[in-house]
């Protein structure tokens, strides 16, 4: 599956979509998705929450691991994507679509954010 070109992404394998009023929608790869194998739980900040950029902000497990999920953004939350919830299957199934996790008003975008050819280059050489 290729990296949608119109998402950003960070190192830590989170993608974020451009911002509507403010607004931007968070997942993770399918790159992660397909490290991690498949998913089975996942745990998401809460609506309200506040997000810090590069910092820890939920887990997803697995059935061979537990990871952390990076904020890719600062700001807050204000949505989770309650279908992922409960049905984590989704971020593996559909990464980029029904698989989002949150989405964010964005306080503060760090300038480490890559482009989707700058990512694929940047997951080549993992």
């Amino acid at each position: 599956m290729s990296n949608p070109q119109q998402l950003r992404y960070s190192k830590e394998h989170e993608w974020l979509s451009d911002a509507e009023d403010g607004v931007s929608t968070v997942g993770i790869t399918s790159h992660a998705a397909d490290a991690l194998g498949d998913v089975v739980f996942v745990q998401l900040p809460e609506t309200g929450d506040t997000v810090t950029a590069g910092e820890p902000c939920g887990e997803l497990e697995s059935t061979k691991s537990v990871s952390d999920l990076y904020a890719p953004v600062s700001g807050e939350i204000t949505e989770i994507n309650q279908d992922v919830v409960d049905d984590p299957a989704l971020v593996n199934s559909a990464p980029f679509e029904g698989g989002w996790l949150f989405k964010v008003r964005v306080s503060d975008e760090p300038a480490g954010l890559l482009s989707a050819d700058e990512y694929a280059s940047f997951t080549a050489g993992s």
